[in-house]
């Protein structure tokens, strides 16, 4: 599987509830069960007025389909070509 990057555009979600955000994660997971296994959601960061989204999925087009089944919208997919972090430098 590739990973992906998504940006959801969703004005006032950094504004939502702890239980408003829990029925948006269930929503997305019951889109998830749909797909089969195409797509793995790993984890998300809210910021103002977007998520931005880390997925492992077969491609562009599983990103897209979860999308559209969850009713989040994927504003922008990118393809995460590596992962950098501190102990990068250790080799």
């Amino acid at each position: 599987m590739k990973r992906y990057l998504i940006e959801r555009n969703i004005p006032g979600v950094d504004k939502l509830s702890l239980e408003q955000l829990k029925g948006a994660a269930a929503t997305s997971n019951e889109a998830l069960t749909k797909l089969e296994g195409s797509v793995q959601w790993v984890h998300s960061y809210v910021v103002k007025d977007q998520t931005v989204c880390v997925y492992l999925a077969d491609d562009e087009a599983a990103v897209k389909e979860h999308a559209r089944l969850s009713g989040f919208p994927a504003s922008k997919i990118t393809e995460i070509q590596g992962i950098i972090d501190p102990m990068t430098a250790a080799g």
